[in-house]
């Protein structure tokens, strides 16, 4: 592949169904519908991690969370482990970044040449309540999810136009210079993170509208599984809301946020056109994880459902199909060698021991339904460890040291029916768990998660202390130009 410019798009907390171009029946996103029409769009997308954080350390590092230690969003990445910016970096390839990021510090050596208004964890410390387990507090900031919601500005849609402009200046700053060294430009956005409040124009394009019905929740699974039951306990979002319509607003918010942010990425990819760097570079549009946006009584991320495990993925550029839909199931980590794959570093991919494969590989391959993607979750509310396999039919999830969970993702795409409670479905069950026990050594990973987040609560006075300090209800956006 000849050397290309690479320019990656990344937003936060976007569930995977929330586009038009992936069946939504109601949300608007004409730019990455646009995107996926002259390009790639992959139906099994998954995050490695269903948090921020340690999503963001698995993207950059291409590899597992419980390979580099970043387990929850108060143990951030810093640099220490190669990632793929580091690798442009030594091949002369620019790269920068603008917006959200979040890392630990701006001046740890992540692999960027520049960082534009970047955010990284508060203060390089995060949110360490998050951090306190497997004995879980409740997070008393849940209310703030739900009170709020509906139409208005955040200093989060201020950052979000901002990033959208630097963005701007900088493709035509390039274009004006005329310097044709390749380049990656990662272009990172908030929306549709909450909070869920949205410029009333947006709001408005979903008020009239007929929301579906929330999912339920499986309340036999909820109410009698150990794990689920410390798990809502913890994280109380759902006590909050009044009603279904105040559910439905916020989901109405929600909706408003990624057209929001669709209309942002389009103004990049007009600047891209004009500037004359369509022919020449590669796009990629991602999301960090999804939402569950109410659906089983649950909101925000933290979970293996497809709602918030579930991500967009995007590939388009000149070394792409157009008009394609892979079925290959992927992950955040095939984006370390997409991303040098797509700049034309292809040289080394096998010698990093990376998981990951370059989607540019996947797309033009027969579809895989026997690819196995990966992800875990060691954060906030979860009492012990959970672990996730996906292939092209089944969605395996274990729990450490609890009863796993099975669904046929072909049959019931919903994941509505628990396979595993059926005895008939044991040995199916054993399979994923051997397939599982193949990748990570399950008890003895979450033991380490544990002992590590303990060793950073004690170091900042213990668990008493933290929570007396408060948890965070989101990251502050940075201060300056």
């Amino acid at each position: 592949m000849k050397s290309k410019n690479f320019l990656v798009l990344m937003t936060d907390q976007h569930s995977r169904n929330f586009m038009g171009c992936s069946g939504h029946p109601l949300v608007q996103t004409p730019h990455l519908d646009t995107l996926a029409r002259g390009g790639t769009r992959f139906t099994k997308a998954y995050t490695n991690s269903p948090i921020c954080v340690p999503a963001r350390a698995s993207l950059a590092t291409g590899r597992y969370v419980h390979d580099i230690g970043f387990w929850d969003n108060a143990i951030a990445y810093d640099g220490s482990i190669p990632s793929w910016g580091h690798h442009l970096q030594n091949a002369n390839v620019f790269t920068t970044s603008i917006g959200k990021l979040h890392y630990r510090f701006e001046n740890d050596p992540a692999g960027f040449d520049e960082q534009v208004i970047p955010m990284h964890i508060a203060n390089g410390v995060g949110d360490l309540v998050g951090s306190i387990r497997p004995k879980l507090p409740e997070r008393t900031q849940s209310r703030k999810y739900s009170e709020e919601v509906g139409p208005g500005e955040t200093e989060y849609t201020t950052y979000d136009r901002n990033i959208s402009k630097k963005a701007c200046d900088w493709i035509q700053k390039k274009a004006e210079l005329g310097d044709h060294r390749p380049w990656v430009l990662f272009v990172s956005f908030i929306a549709p993170h909450f909070p869920l409040i949205v410029p009333q124009e947006y709001f408005d394009l979903y008020s009239g509208e007929d929301i579906p019905d929330i999912k339920p929740a499986d309340s036999q699974l909820m109410n009698n599984h150990p794990w689920w039951k410390a798990f809502n306990n913890c994280y109380t979002f759902d006590r909050y809301f009044k009603d279904d319509q105040h559910r439905k607003t916020a989901i109405i918010a929600y909706m408003g946020l990624c057209t929001f942010v669709d209309e942002l990425i389009g103004n990049v990819l007009t600047c891209l056109k004009v500037s004359g760097f369509n022919d020449s570079t590669n796009i990629a549009y991602i999301s960090d994880h999804g939402d569950n946006m109410g659906a089983r009584g649950l909101w925000g991320k933290s979970v293996m459902y497809e709602e918030a495990v579930g991500i967009p993925i995007l590939l388009s550029g000149p070394d792409v199909p157009s008009g394609k839909i892979v079925k290959t199931p992927v992950s955040l980590v095939d984006m370390f060698p997409t991303i040098l794959d797509g700049t034309g570093i292809s040289k080394d991919h096998n010698d990093h021991n990376l998981p990951g494969r370059s989607l540019f590989e996947i797309t033009v391959e027969p579809e895989d339904d026997n690819r196995l993607v990966f992800s875990e979750y060691h954060g906030a509310a979860a009492t012990s460890g959970v672990f996730m396999l996906r292939d092209g039919r089944y969605k395996y999830i274990h729990y450490a040291h609890f009863t796993s969970e099975l669904y046929n993702l072909e049959d019931d795409p919903e994941e509505m029916v628990n396979l595993a409670s059926k005895s008939e479905n044991s040995s199916t069950v054993d399979y994923y768990e051997n397939l599982l026990r193949n990748i990570v050594d399950l008890e003895t990973v979450n033991a380490r998660a544990i002992a590590d987040q303990a060793a950073l609560i004690e170091s900042h006075g213990g668990p008493i202390k933290v929570l007396n300090r408060g948890g965070l209800h989101g990251t502050p956006v940075p201060t300056g130009p």
